[in-house]
């Protein structure tokens, strides 16, 4: 690959050129071409930088291949925000053209510059991001005592997270708005989540939440009964817990929730991770409603929900890697299409309650193997002016890989 065709992204803040290296000022002095938002090519000094400028179109991300592929053969530059490979435009342009067609400059990122102006350790700070996330996100870190870095959307994002601060109990928590990191107008501001009345500032923020008193958010499987609406079609938090285990969520991985119910096991399962996918599939229009608004609430507002019966709801939908059986067993075409779907060294896991449902697992268990088990929860209750087990219905779980 001749030179020429490497791309050069450049990381920039807020202070625009007198904060850029030496080897930044070089490689955008002798670009032809430099892309970017209008607010970075601005910072560029026109005496210095005389490559022709382009701005980013908006939707950005289906128009980079064609952009880029026009400048072959030209010293090609691209301007990122700080660090371009901490949620930055060189992470895709990694993944569109190559690590060999991409060089980074980097700059240090506003995660970094907040850290450092707080006095923050940064290895122990959790770091979301909401430029394309919704604010509900940010639910999955909130516990009392921890610190995270807000990546924000815009002016409004401060006040977004406060109100969701407050509503989730957590209203003691300081919020702190740093704007213009490294530049000239940095400025800081600090309120309680509960107490927020500033006005809004400057669109380049970030938002440093510190949690205070409030409500605690277990991190493992197993979340308490009460923290989900619905009309009790919900996976008792003890089955879950072993389920869960069963399913064994991995980073990047895309489960299949097919019978969502409230839509516990694909929560809990995207709450293992960030990268976790899932999609909810539940034939009852109102508990599909009700699976959204959990997802929301319990910080997993990607949580994709197919409202339609399975098996013909799965059509079309991306490979899974997982798959959950929770409701429908005794359907014709559930389990074979499940079974189907899944990808080589795929797992999937199914719970029965019913003796009819549970004669299609033993079944299936039979013909494929696989691990079969049986679980019997019991929970203390009043017996008058004493204390005696109540019952649930026993669950058999059947797990196996393809």
């Amino acid at each position: 690959m001749e030179h020429q065709d490497v791309v050069t992204v450049i990381g920039v803040g807020a202070g625009g050129w007198p904060g850029l290296s030496g080897t930044a000022r070089s490689t955008l002095t002798s670009a032809e071409v430099v892309f970017g938002a209008a607010r970075q090519l601005d910072l560029l000094p026109g005496e210095v930088v005389a490559a022709r400028r382009v701005r980013w179109p908006s939707p950005l991300v289906p128009a980079l291949p064609g952009l880029i592929g026009a400048e072959r053969g030209r010293r090609v530059c691209v301007l990122a925000s700080g660090d371009p490979m901490f949620h930055g435009i060189g992470s895709t342009l990694v993944r569109l053209f190559g690590a060999d067609r991409i060089r980074v400059v980097p700059h240090p990122s506003s995660v970094s510059l907040a850290a450092a102006r707080l006095g923050w350790d940064l290895a122990a700070v959790d770091v979301v991001s909401l430029v394309t996330a919704p604010v509900e996100t940010l639910g999955r870190l909130i516990n009392p005592g921890r610190r995270i870095l807000v990546l924000s959307a815009g002016a409004a994002t401060p006040a977004a997270v406060a109100a969701l601060l407050a509503d989730r109990g957590h209203g003691t928590a300081s919020v702190t708005v740093l704007e213009q990191l490294g530049g000239p107008g940095e400025r800081a501001v600090t309120g309680t989540a509960d107490g927020w009345v500033l006005p809004e500032g400057d669109p380049l923020n970030i938002v440093a939440v510190e949690c205070g008193d409030g409500p605690e958010l277990p991190i493992v499987p197993g979340l308490p009964d009460d923290r989900y609406q619905g009309d009790g079609q919900l996976t008792k938090r003890e089955v879950r817990a072993v389920t869960l285990a069963a399913l064994a969520p991995a980073p990047d991985r895309l489960l299949w929730d097919v019978g969502a119910g409230s839509g516990s096991i694909g929560i809990e399962w995207m709450r293992a991770h960030p990268s976790c996918r899932a999609v909810a599939i539940e034939s009852s229009a109102e508990r599909a409603a009700t699976v959204t608004a959990n997802a929301a609430a319990l910080g997993v507002p990607g949580l994709r929900v197919v409202h339609g019966r399975a098996p013909e709801a799965l059509d079309g939908l991306p490979e899974p890697d997982t798959i959950f059986i929770g409701g429908g067993l005794t359907r014709d075409g559930v389990l074979d299409r499940c079974l189907a779907a899944l990808r080589p060294g795929g797992r999937l896991v199914a719970n029965a309650v019913t003796v009819e449902s549970e004669a299609v697992l033993a079944a299936a268990y039979a013909k494929l193997g696989g691990e079969l088990s049986r679980i019997t929860v019991q929970r203390g209750s009043p017996v008058g002016g004493f204390t005696g087990w109540r019952s649930f219905m026993p669950v058999t779980i059947w797990s196996v890989t393809r």
